[in-house]
């Protein structure tokens, strides 16, 4: 399974408005962008898919832009990646192959590793990811006396 860029910007997005989701404050695209280096046009396109997924809101006017349309411990990262890169849930991983025992048991990991990465995704929302990022900023952190 491999993360695409534009799902790992669209999370590094949804990562911000999580940070910003307690201030009520919306962040707007540029802010975004500058801070992770995404171009603008891209970040506005992943952004308009995750507002048709429901996954974010926009807000017009001088101080508008985007807001996460719920708390962010609500929204899973396998939310987020159904929406931008269309993954089914119950999709299956069957493929034409002979019915032979091999290719069964190949079928069959596979399966149960795609179960595995689903569950995982599953699990984890984006407070995690909020979470995560702020201990591993701490953990980064020295003092000196």
């Amino acid at each position: 399974m491999e993360l695409l860029a534009k799902s790992e910007y669209a999370l590094l997005a949804l990562l911000e408005l999580a940070a910003y989701y307690t201030r009520g404050e919306p962040l707007q695209i540029r802010h975004i962008a500058a801070l992770h280096a995404i171009p603008n046009r891209y970040l506005e396109q992943q952004m308009a898919i995750l507002k048709r997924g429901g996954l974010v809101k926009s807000i017009r006017g001088a101080k508008g832009g985007y807001v996460l349309a719920r708390q962010p411990w609500k929204i899973t990262i396998l939310d987020a990646l159904n929406c931008l890169e269309g993954l089914e849930p119950n999709v299956s991983v069957k493929r034409d192959m002979p019915d032979k025992p091999e290719n069964q048991a190949i079928q069959d990991i596979w399966q149960e590793v795609h179960d595995a990465a689903r569950s995982a995704l599953k699990r984890y929302t984006l407070q995690d990811l909020y979470d995560r990022r702020k201990a591993k900023q701490q953990e980064g952190m020295m003092f000196y006396i």
